[in-house]
């Protein structure tokens, strides 16, 4: 992607259909709120990604559902999360279905405690 290719995560949001961006910033409000002030947002890899010295996770629209791209150390540490695996460090979430919030938020911590990063 070139620099005048390069958007926000406000506009990456706001090129989706409504419903997906209304779930797109439950979710993206969630994730800030695990995360300490210091962390920031960008876009990498084509995605939505929260980042504090490094990647710390990534989310992403498709079609008829949501990725969720921690790592994947991070999905094998939270047995919960194996339902929701579709490759080796993604979660797919149909999007017709309820996120598992509080899986997402397991996620997260277990993201900051594998980069060392203080809450």
């Amino acid at each position: 992607m070139t620099k005048s290719q390069t958007i926000t995560v406000d506009e990456y949001i706001a090129k989706q259909s409504p419903d997906m961006q209304r779930v797109l910033q439950k979710l993206r409000e969630l994730i800030c709120a695990e995360l300490p002030p210091e962390a920031s947002e960008k876009i990498s890899y084509g995605m939505p990604t929260f980042y504090l010295k490094q990647n710390l996770i990534h989310y992403a629209a498709f079609k008829d559902h949501i990725g969720i791209f921690p790592q994947p150390q991070c999905i094998d540490a939270i047995p919960e999360a194996a339902p929701y695996r579709s490759g080796k460090g993604t979660l797919r979430f149909e999007s017709d279905r309820e996120l598992p919030w509080d899986l997402i938020k397991k996620l997260v911590q277990q993201r900051l405690q594998e980069t060392a990063v203080p809450l």
